[in-house]
């Protein structure tokens, strides 16, 4: 069963808290991946389901002021300082509508397909979009590969943390989420005609920048929680309250990253 509308809106909040989380977690091995891409001055980058703004700075830092940075989303509200050259900000919905512009060295998505209805489409998308050449790099979660906030499940703190994320991740299947999607990347690439396909993943265990997410992703997600009965408001009280006392190993889901090169 599907249910409508995005779980994780970016005009929330706690949106904001996320993006700052994520951009701690995972910008070290995006653009440890983008470097070995060859990213350089000139460059023509589309940056799909931007989000925030982190990738997209650093994508324009790189190309510099030959080059372009076109950063799509389907809600660009977070994106406003980010709206000058060489970056061009556009409303786009990559599962549902043709590439913002053709010739791409390279285009990259990070944490957006797994959430996109029509995956097939969208990955088809980014491929057409590049140039003979050009390069592609998606990274996407992969939570049915781990799916515990606490892999280390000791204590009662640790089981109600597993339970409500079990609850989270159901609120996410029934909107069409793919939760094992990421393991699946460095095949689908291979199929799409990539060539030189590599695969890695990054799975952040225990860090500051996990216990935020936790605590945004949480609070974000309670009312949606409570309403389909996977929750109390006492059980949401007390695990961000066993949270915030700095006692817990929280981890997220891999983040498996998959590059290749077009033919």
């Amino acid at each position: 069963m599907r249910s409508d509308g995005y779980l994780l809106d970016n005009r929330q909040t706690e949106a904001g808290e996320r993006f700052d989380a994520f951009a701690s977690l995972f910008d070290p091995t995006t653009f440890r991946h983008l470097e070995a891409l060859g990213i350089g001055p000139g460059w023509r980058c589309w940056e799909v389901g931007a989000g925030g703004t982190s990738v997209v700075s650093w994508l324009a830092r790189k190309v510099g002021p030959t080059g372009t940075v076109v950063a799509t989303d389907i809600d660009t509200s977070r994106l406003g300082t980010a709206a000058r050259p060489p970056v061009e900000v556009r409303t786009h919905d990559v599962g549902a509508e043709e590439p913002p512009g053709r010739g791409f060295d390279l285009v990259h998505a990070r944490l957006v397909l797994v959430h996109v209805p029509d995956r097939e489409r969208a990955l088809r998308s980014m491929i057409d979009a590049l140039r003979p050449g050009g390069r592609l790099l998606v990274e996407d979660a992969d939570p049915a590969l781990q799916p515990l906030t606490c892999p280390d499940e000791h204590g009662p703190e640790e089981r109600l943390a597993n339970r409500l994320r079990q609850g989270f991740r159901r609120l996410l299947a029934e909107r069409g989420a793919d939760l094992s999607y990421g393991r699946r990347l460095p095949r689908l690439l291979r199929e799409a005609g990539l060539r030189q396909v590599e695969a890695d993943a990054y799975f952040p265990l225990s860090s500051p920048a996990c216990t935020a997410l936790e605590l945004a992703t949480v609070r974000q997600v309670r009312g949606r929680l409570v309403e389909a009965g996977l929750a109390t408001d006492e059980d949401i009280d007390r695990h961000l309250a066993n949270v915030a006392a700095g006692g817990m190993d929280l981890a997220t889901a891999p983040m498996i990253s998959a590059w290749g090169r077009k033919g």
